[in-house]
């Protein structure tokens, strides 16, 4: 199930872009500019520009000549800025995390492209209509502070206890990925919608509050600002290189088995992109065996296509850490169908 899994990390320069983008939204001009924007969740952009971005994107310019240009924000931020832009499309690239990845699809906000590459990509990790497909594989989990915690909570049920108060805190479902997963792996390991928001309303008598983006929330954890968090195996494997207090752990809930789903990076071609062929040259790009082989060794992830056997220290130390868990194929159809009433559910819950 392994090969399942998705992570990726790090990106040269985070630029931000202003107004300079919307002048050439769409325009026939744009199209001939060696340049390509990117809009993506976090996670994939190194702390200290040495993550997977940071090198594939480097090459990919030193290479072809084509500038990225990059945006990073939440998954569902991502999506809903690209929404917003539709009749004045920006970006030629969205990555993001499930279901967001799917809710761009059914939102006609990509366009059918198949990368090259993509033939080695499992069936279960693109789309089938070729709208995207994964770049990265990735798992869903936890983070806690190792030198104030030094032995993970491990149930969901031990984060009620009175020293988590304040100093545990996830990110907002329905606008982060790794937000929207607390949900899914909560209404999973505790059987279904009722019981976890019941859980959810007791948890969050110790949970800080919102947060947009789930990278922000492993400094604190490493500062011993807060003990646990919520994050994912390749943000936080990358993060813990730079932050020495950083452990990851899944939750159990009492009595059972820790739990995971595959939560993988996936990458569109938008549509009506100003910069289509330059953004048809990245996906290939970053699908590429060179790309790919360096998934785990600089970004701390899973390869995503399933013909690159990662060797690496990182893939052997990934490996052991997924080792026992137990590993769930979350229902996407039904996620990205319902997710706003489970959004909702989660907020009646909480108050939030």
């Amino acid at each position: 199930m392994l090969t399942h899994a998705k992570p990726v990390a790090a990106v040269a320069g985070t630029l931000a872009l202003a107004a300079s983008l919307t002048a050439c939204g769409g325009s026939s001009a744009a199209s001939d500019e060696k340049v390509v924007t990117v809009y993506s969740a976090d996670g994939l952009k190194g702390e200290k520009g040495d993550g997977w971005y940071d090198k594939v994107f480097a090459d990919f310019e030193k290479e072809t000549g084509i500038k990225v240009k990059y945006v990073e924000g939440g998954s569902g931020e991502m999506v809903q800025r690209a929404l917003r832009e539709k009749s004045n499309t920006q970006a030629d690239v969205i990555v993001t995390l499930p279901p967001f990845i799917q809710q761009a699809g059914s939102k006609g906000l990509l366009q059918k492209y198949t990368p090259k590459g993509a033939d080695q990509v499992d069936g279960a990790d693109k789309a089938a209509d070729g709208s995207w497909t994964s770049v990265v594989n990735n798992y869903f989990g936890f983070i806690h502070n190792k030198k104030e915690l030094p032995e993970a909570p491990g149930t969901w049920e031990a984060l009620l206890d009175g020293k988590f108060k304040d100093r545990l805190q996830y990110s907002t479902p329905g606008v982060a990925g790794d937000g929207t997963a607390v949900l899914i792996k909560a209404m999973h390991d505790f059987g279904g919608q009722a019981p976890a928001m019941e859980y959810l309303k007791k948890l969050q008598a110790n949970n800080v509050g919102p947060s947009s983006s789930t990278s922000k929330l492993a400094p604190k954890v490493d500062k011993g600002e807060l003990l646990v968090a919520n994050g994912d195996v390749q943000m936080n494997f990358a993060q813990a290189k730079s932050m020495p207090n950083l452990a990851i752990w899944f939750p159990a809930k009492e009595g059972g088995k820790p739990t995971t789903f595959a939560l993988p990076y996936a990458a569109g071609l938008v549509d009506k992109a100003p910069h289509t062929e330059n953004g048809k040259k990245l996906l290939d790009f970053m699908l590429s065996e060179g790309a790919q082989r360096e998934v785990s060794a600089v970004g701390g992830g899973f390869p995503a296509r399933k013909d690159i056997k990662a060797t690496d220290a990182n893939a052997i130390e990934l490996a052991r850490l997924i080792e026992g868990v137990e590993i769930f194929e979350p229902d996407w159809a039904d996620i990205d169908k319902n997710l706003s009433s489970y959004v909702d559910a989660w907020k009646s819950a909480t108050g939030s």
